[in-house]
């Protein structure tokens, strides 16, 4: 047993103030040979489950406590006291550790009644809450800012007796003095005091160290954090700051030789060790009960009533299929004690549904249970598309059910309010989620704080590829650029240093999403409940998976964009065509949304098939029907994805559909003898191998988790159960081993058939209304600059105009003009957002159309100069009498007559006489002479983040059109133009840079690969807003002509003299026969007229067919438009191009 515990300990959890997570703690205490340790956060219990986890993993005994804010009067009051030592505070700190079970309750009710009532600056309790709830608990002074430690740093003997009576009062024996050494005075000045009191009061002393990292050398690192916290730079010399390299895990020596005199005090530690023994449980359930109706006693009678009731409306014909279906699942649940959980979904999900809230048609699993069917839960029918009810719900394993909801976004709020107002407030809560640090976020927190410039930080964090789990050390590994960072200086080397350090610590709390917890009774009885300050939100403390572990119903209340566009574009029909669209009862195989939508790949806007991978196998793909589309959204993600051109390459017959045996093609047959679902591999298990449906599932899980133990027993079971069905050892061993490759990767069909649902009724809305489906997109995107651009230029490519924003006519969303127009939603400009726009649009409703920019200053509420700024640069205001150069330039004269005609107002107001010798007149602007295009354009940009009225590339349209020409290159090169919108850096396999390029064309955006040999090349080039000329090839070699994926050879800056640089030929296709002979001599002549340097390249065809090219070296070709467009109306527009 060790002879000292810390006591005093802050994880990362005690946000931006700690800089060890509980894992390091935990390990570096064992490490040490200790064998407990507390957790006592800053006035939460944030770590406490983790922490919980993390010290039993290590070996060590786990002590659940917490630094509180003790308020210095009421823990409601909500001002600064001035103390005797002469400082302005409101609150102490004192550490509290739970003894035992009701201990641990009573720190649960504290800490939630510190965030929910007592918080002011910090979530305070007060000395009465610690008389009701300090049962259980031991109680410590705490450090310098504790209220006996301070007063006796101070040397104020009587106040600091004063203070410790009080504690003693109400903790008795279990209040402790803390006695803490960092080097600081002011903590050896408190020494003989604290030493005094406790010889005095009889109250025992303990020595902590109040560890906030783990190792002496993280120091540094967790002063950076310190300052990370309290908005300071490391440099300025008036901030707080920690003792340095004293606040980490000392060893039981090094606590021993600096409390030498005072053994006792550590000895002490392992008293109260000793005394605390907390074992929070984990993995037994809390499930609330649900409200029965009157005459109803029993939840599973009730929930089968509600399920025949719903069987009468989903089906037209109840079979003997569907009613066994029904009564196996029932048993299940009822077996399991789950029919309170299908009640209280069903109710909140019927709920949403009558109050006009569109919910999913499913997500996850949930959609392979015909009770969650027949109740309304879901909109999948799981017989006819063949889902299993065991990879929802196992009966021979154990655990929550899980159903996830997707809701409206705008419906989501609405829908937790009602489950609060059923279950009551204090029992629903939203869940707490943590923002960690990483690799590039950190960087830029820790280069802020040591002073490096935002742009060269920027530039360090661009270093970092922007990928999923990228960490420092792996972007160091794969960018020598970055590796040589640290060289350049110390403070650069520090930067990277203490950054690694930092990584993953967390760095702020917020509400999750879409998690939500109903609990049996008030909350605060299960978990501490948390207040976020700046929105008042309540969530626990603890977080998804810490609520799991506590055995609390969670549930996700997912907002999808999606089905708040589905809303909106039908509410937009129903507006403008007087038609109400049932969109839960289209025919899910109307061939008419497959041929328009799903096989050209034009799927922009449409759920799960936006993506350009995606796009370019559907074209390869060309779907028939929904089932593809289930499989499709299964393939497309990493692992399957390497699947998809067999699949294809079977459903269009060009490659053999084979099975191991026999009895998989029932199984199998749907998706071409491939295995796609997670559902193929329990039938396989269960129909080969004789496994039950529930052990089938064990049996999945396990090959997903590659449990070679397991699997290795498993294997046995299964081929023993295949030769029972007359399979042979070695095809049973096959298919065994194909089941294990595939099991990793298998995706749950329930939720791929709920998805693609989802996408298919945005694809028929496309078809059908793509106006309205459109404005819909763009207006619940609208503060999604790159989204929105991504969606107008589908508008471009289906004919669809969109009108600049104009301030008399523009809404605050997007809306329709005519069949083929969008006005713009202001909105949607840049600094405007939703409320000025709405004041902008009621003032105009009211007043009429503004003529002048002195009638949009007189709009109440008044808008601000940012606003205004907004409109004139953005085009808004180009319907007025003014013109945006002269309102530029007079911003501050519009403003402060905005200024002067409210403040008349506001006279006219008070005055019982309104007088007319109030009134204000109009200046005059500062004349400006008006902007080029050009500058307009720059502007139009910068506020709206595309060009809308214009586009720079229309400057050289004559000659990217004839650059552009398929014919222009020799195949497989390809050829684009556009603008970058969007560059992110990648590094290959052995360190490279390339990069990822988004290309914004006239009318739809492509994916560069730019990689790493021509990136090197032309990554000068590469910028974002050039414009940019781009030979490469097809991503995928399709033989589609639509290209969405390019990878780059060669790249040029688009300019005037471009077209002369490529150029090598001027082309010029003729039948030629014995009777034209003549068309030479009209071309010689033709040269004559526009001379040039150009090669003439004659295609000869004959009336057999046969082509023959001639380079005729003698005629000389300007390729001027003007030459061009003459040659071109003597022989035909596709007759005449350029070549390199």
């Amino acid at each position: 047993m060790s002879d000292f515990v810390h006591l005093h300990n802050h994880s990362d959890y005690s946000l931006l103030d700690a800089a060890q997570t509980v894992e390091t703690m935990c390990n570096r205490v064992a490490d040490l040979g200790m064998d407990s340790i507390a957790i006592t956060e800053h006035g939460n219990l944030f770590s406490m489950i983790p922490f919980y986890k993390a010290a039993l993993k290590a070996g060590i005994k786990p002590i659940i406590g917490c630094e509180m804010y003790v308020a210095v009067n009421n823990h409601t009051d909500r001002q600064l006291v001035t103390l005797g030592s002469g400082k302005r505070k409101n609150y102490y700190h004192l550490v509290l550790l739970a003894m035992n079970q009701q201990g641990y309750k009573n720190l649960l009710a504290l800490t939630s009644i510190g965030y929910l009532n007592g918080f002011y600056y910090r979530p305070r309790i007060d000395k009465s809450l610690l008389e009701e709830f300090n049962e259980g608990l031991i109680a410590t002074s705490a450090c310098l800012a504790g209220e006996v430690t301070s007063y006796a740093a101070a040397g104020n003997y009587e106040e600091a007796k004063k203070a410790a009576l009080s504690y003693q009062k109400i903790f008795d024996k279990r209040f402790y003095l803390e006695l803490q050494n960092h080097n600081l005075k002011e903590e050896k000045a408190s020494h003989a005091i604290l030493k005094k009191l406790s010889r005095e009061l009889n109250i025992s002393l303990i020595a902590t160290n109040d560890c906030h990292y783990c190792l002496e050398e993280h120091s540094n690192a967790h002063d950076v954090l310190f300052c990370l916290g309290t908005g300071k730079d490391r440099d300025d010399i008036n901030r707080l700051k920690y003792e340095p390299n004293q606040f980490y895990i000392k060893s039981v020596d090094e606590m021993y030789e600096i409390f030498k005199d005072v053994p006792e005090a550590l000895e002490n530690t392992l008293s109260i060790a000793e005394q605390c023994d907390v074992e929070i449980p984990l993995g037994n359930y809390h499930l609330p009960a649900y409200p029965l109706p009157d005459q109803e006693t029993d939840p599973d009678k009730y929930l089968e009533k509600l399920c025949r009731e719903g069987l009468k409306k989903r089906y037209s014909k109840i079979t003997q299929e569907i009613k066994d279906r029904l009564k196996y699942e029932l048993s299940v649940i009822k077996k399991m004690g789950y029919a309170g959980y299908f009640l209280i979904t069903q109710d909140f999900v019927n709920y949403a549904i009558k109050n006009n809230i569109p919910v999913g048609p499913g997500r996850g699993s949930a959609a392979g249970s015909i009770v969650a069917y027949s109740t309304g839960i879901t909109n999948i029918d799981p017989l006819k598309y063949n889902l299993l009810f065991e990879r929802f719900l196992n009966p021979e394993r154990v655990t929550m059910p899980d159903i996830d909801i997707d809701f409206c976004i705008e419906g989501r709020e609405n829908v937790i309010h009602y489950i609060k107002e059923k279950y009551g407030y204090d029992s629903v809560a939203q869940i707490i989620t943590f923002g960690t640090m990483k690799a590039r976020s950190v960087v830029r927190d820790v280069g802020r704080v040591l002073g490096i410039s935002y742009s060269d930080v920027d530039k360090i964090a661009k270093l970092i590829p922007n990928e999923p789990k990228i960490t420092l050390d792996k972007a160091l590994k794969q960018n020598s650029e970055l590796r040589e960072v640290s060289s350049k200086s110390k403070v650069y080397e520090e930067l990277i240093e203490y950054s690694k350090v930092l990584e993953g610590c967390h760095r702020h709390a917020s509400t999750h999403a879409a998690g939500v917890v109903i609990a049996p009774g008030p909350l605060r009885d299960y978990v501490s409940l948390f207040q976020n300050p700046s929105n008042k939100e309540i969530t626990t403390q603890a977080d998804m998976n810490g609520l799991e572990e506590l055995g609390l119903l969670k549930m996700d209340f997912l907002g999808l964009r999606n089905l708040t566009v589905i809303k909106k574009t039908i509410d937009l029909v129903r507006e403008r065509h007087g038609k109400t669209i049932d969109i839960n009862n289209i025919d899910c195989n109307d061939m008419k949304v497959y041929e328009t939508i799903f096989q050209p790949g034009v799927t922009i806007g449409i759920f799960q098939f936006e993506s350009d991978g995606m796009r370019e196998n559907l074209l390869n793909l060309k779907p028939t029907c929904f089932e593809d589309l289930i499989v499709m959204n299964a393939l497309y993600r990493p692992g399957p994805m390497s699947n998809i051109p067999e699949y294809i390459a079977r459903k269009h017959g060009n490659s053999n559909t084979t099975y191991i045996h026999s009895s998989l093609e029932s199984i199998l047959k749907e998706t071409y003898g491939i295995i796609v679902y997670q559902e193929q591999v329990m039938q396989i298990c269960s129909e080969v191998g004789g496994f039950s449906l529930g052990e089938s599932d064990i049996v999945r899980r396990a090959m997903g988790k590659k449990k070679k133990n397991l699997m290795a027993s498993y294997k046995l079971k299964f081929v023993s159960g295949a030769e029972k069905n007359n399979i042979n050892k070695k095809q049973a061993v096959e298919i065994f081993e194909l089941l294990e490759k595939f099991a990793e990767y298998g995706f749950v069909k329930s939720h791929s058939a709920a998805y693609a649902m989802i996408a298919f009724h945005t694809a028929w809305l496309k078809t059908y209304y793509p106006i309205e489906f459109l404005t819909a997109n763009i207006s619940s995107d609208i503060n999604d600059t790159d989204r929105v651009v991504k969606l107008m230029l589908e508008c471009k490519r289906m004919n669809i105009n969109i009108n600049i924003p104009d301030i008399n006519l523009s809404n605050t969303d997007f809306s329709i003009i005519d069949d083929n127009t969008i006005q713009y939603g202001l909105s949607a400009i840049k600094n405007i957002g939703q409320k000025a726009s709405d004041n902008i649009v009621q003032f105009r409703l009211d007043n009429g159309l503004f003529k002048s920019i002195f009638d949009v200053a007189k709009i109440k509420p008044a808008i601000n100069k940012k606003v205004l700024e907004s409109l004139i640069l953005s085009g808004a205001c180009d319907s007025l009498q003014e013109h945006r150069s002269e309102m530029h330039s007079s911003i501050e004269i519009i403003t402060e007559f905005i200024n002067k005609y409210n403040k008349t107002e506001n006279i006219h107001q008070s005055s019982l006489f309104a007088s007319t010798d109030l009134a204000i007149s109009t200046p005059s602007l500062v004349q400006q002479e008006k902007w080029t295009k050009d500058e307009c354009l720059k502007h139009e940009k910068e506020l709206l983040g595309f060009y809308l009225s214009d586009n720079p590339l229309l400057k050289f349209s004559d000659d990217l059109n004839e650059l552009l020409n398929k014919n222009f290159l020799k195949p497989p090169y390809l050829s684009a133009a556009g603008i970058v919108s969007d560059i992110v850096y990648r590094f290959d396999k052995n360190g490279n840079k390339w990069a990822l390029v988004s290309l914004d064309m006239l009318n739809e955006s492509l994916q560069l690969y730019v990689f790493n040999e021509t990136f090197s090349k032309y990554n000068e080039l590469i910028q974002k807003d050039s414009l940019l000329y781009i030979i490469g090839k097809d991503f995928n070699n399709s033989e589609s002509e639509r290209v969405s994926r390019m990878i780059v050879n060669k790249v040029f800056i688009i300019n005037k003299d471009l077209k002369k640089l490529l150029t090598q030929n001027i082309n010029i296709a003729i039948n030629y026969n014995n009777n034209n002979k003549e068309i030479v001599k009209s071309i010689e002549k033709l040269s004559n007229k526009f001379p040039g340097n150009y090669n003439l390249v004659l295609h000869l065809k004959s009336l057999k067919g046969i082509n023959q090219k001639v380079l005729i070296k003698k005629i000389k070709f300007s390729i001027s438009t003007e030459s061009l467009i003459e040659l071109k109306s003597n022989f035909g527009s596709f007759n005449v191009w350029l070549s390199k």
